[in-house]
Protein backbone atom coordinates (compact mmCIF):
# COMPACT_ATOMS: atom_id res chain seq x y z
CA UNK A 1 0.00 0.00 0.00
CA UNK A 2 1.23 3.48 -0.83
CA UNK A 3 0.03 7.06 -0.61
CA UNK A 4 0.83 10.36 -2.29
CA UNK A 5 1.02 13.20 0.25
CA UNK A 6 1.45 16.93 -0.18
CA UNK A 7 3.92 18.82 2.01
CA UNK A 8 6.05 21.90 1.52
CA UNK A 9 4.53 22.56 -1.90
CA UNK A 10 5.68 19.16 -3.15
CA UNK A 11 4.02 15.76 -3.59
CA UNK A 12 5.74 12.63 -2.27
CA UNK A 13 4.91 8.96 -2.84
CA UNK A 14 5.35 7.13 0.48
CA UNK A 15 5.11 3.55 1.75
CA UNK A 16 5.10 2.13 5.28
CA UNK A 17 8.63 1.95 6.73
CA UNK A 18 10.07 4.42 4.24
CA UNK A 19 12.24 7.34 5.42
CA UNK A 20 11.35 10.66 3.79
CA UNK A 21 12.92 14.10 3.88
CA UNK A 22 10.57 17.10 3.84
CA UNK A 23 10.81 20.84 4.19
CA UNK A 24 11.36 21.78 7.84
CA UNK A 25 8.30 21.08 10.02
CA UNK A 26 7.71 22.64 13.45
CA UNK A 27 7.98 19.41 15.49
CA UNK A 28 10.51 17.84 17.86
CA UNK A 29 12.48 14.64 17.30
CA UNK A 30 10.61 11.60 18.61
CA UNK A 31 7.15 13.11 18.10
CA UNK A 32 4.48 11.78 15.74
CA UNK A 33 3.26 13.87 12.82
CA UNK A 34 0.10 13.25 10.80
CA UNK A 35 -0.33 14.33 7.19
CA UNK A 36 -3.97 14.93 6.31
CA UNK A 37 -3.32 16.27 2.79
CA UNK A 38 -3.36 12.87 1.08
CA UNK A 39 -3.73 13.26 -2.69
CA UNK A 40 -4.04 9.54 -3.56
CA UNK A 41 -4.03 6.13 -1.88
CA UNK A 42 -3.06 3.01 -3.84
CA UNK A 43 -2.94 -0.69 -3.18
CA UNK A 44 -5.61 -3.18 -4.24
CA UNK A 45 -7.79 -0.28 -5.38
CA UNK A 46 -6.80 3.26 -6.23
CA UNK A 47 -8.44 6.25 -4.52
CA UNK A 48 -7.75 9.68 -5.99
CA UNK A 49 -8.89 12.78 -4.14
CA UNK A 50 -10.45 15.96 -5.46
CA UNK A 51 -8.10 17.52 -4.32
CA UNK A 52 -7.61 15.32 -1.21
CA UNK A 53 -8.92 11.88 -0.19
CA UNK A 54 -11.58 12.27 2.53
CA UNK A 55 -10.57 10.71 5.87
CA UNK A 56 -7.16 9.49 4.68
CA UNK A 57 -4.12 10.19 6.85
CA UNK A 58 -0.46 9.22 6.92
CA UNK A 59 1.20 8.95 10.35
CA UNK A 60 4.98 9.44 10.61
CA UNK A 61 7.53 9.45 13.41
CA UNK A 62 9.99 12.37 13.42
CA UNK A 63 13.53 11.02 13.40
CA UNK A 64 15.56 14.23 13.30
CA UNK A 65 15.84 17.85 12.20
CA UNK A 66 18.87 18.83 10.17
CA UNK A 67 20.45 20.87 7.43
CA UNK A 68 21.53 19.70 3.98
CA UNK A 69 25.03 20.10 2.60
CA UNK A 70 26.08 23.65 1.82
CA UNK A 71 25.72 24.90 -1.72
CA UNK A 72 27.77 27.86 -2.92
CA UNK A 73 26.20 30.64 -4.97
CA UNK A 74 28.80 32.71 -6.81
CA UNK A 75 27.59 35.66 -8.86
CA UNK A 76 29.76 37.94 -10.90
CA UNK A 77 29.73 40.17 -13.93
CA UNK A 78 32.40 39.50 -16.53
CA UNK A 79 35.02 42.23 -17.02
CA UNK A 80 33.85 44.18 -13.97
CA UNK A 81 36.28 44.22 -11.08
CA UNK A 82 34.04 44.77 -8.08
CA UNK A 83 30.85 42.83 -8.87
CA UNK A 84 31.69 39.48 -7.36
CA UNK A 85 29.55 37.98 -4.63
CA UNK A 86 29.87 34.62 -2.89
CA UNK A 87 27.04 33.25 -0.77
CA UNK A 88 26.33 29.89 0.87
CA UNK A 89 23.04 28.20 1.77
CA UNK A 90 22.04 25.16 3.84
CA UNK A 91 18.41 24.10 3.46
CA UNK A 92 16.78 22.86 6.70
CA UNK A 93 14.88 19.56 6.56
CA UNK A 94 12.92 17.12 8.70
CA UNK A 95 13.54 13.38 8.43
CA UNK A 96 10.41 11.26 8.97
CA UNK A 97 9.71 7.52 8.98
CA UNK A 98 6.26 6.46 7.74
CA UNK A 99 4.49 4.30 10.33
CA UNK A 100 0.99 3.84 8.93
CA UNK A 101 -1.32 4.76 6.07
CA UNK A 102 -4.99 5.07 7.03
CA UNK A 103 -7.38 5.17 4.07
Amino acid sequence: MYAVIETGGKQLKVEVGQAIYTEKLDVNAGDNYTFDKVVAVGGDTMKVGTPYVQGATVTCKVEKQGKEKKIVIFKYKAKKGSTRRKQGHRQPYTKLVVESINA
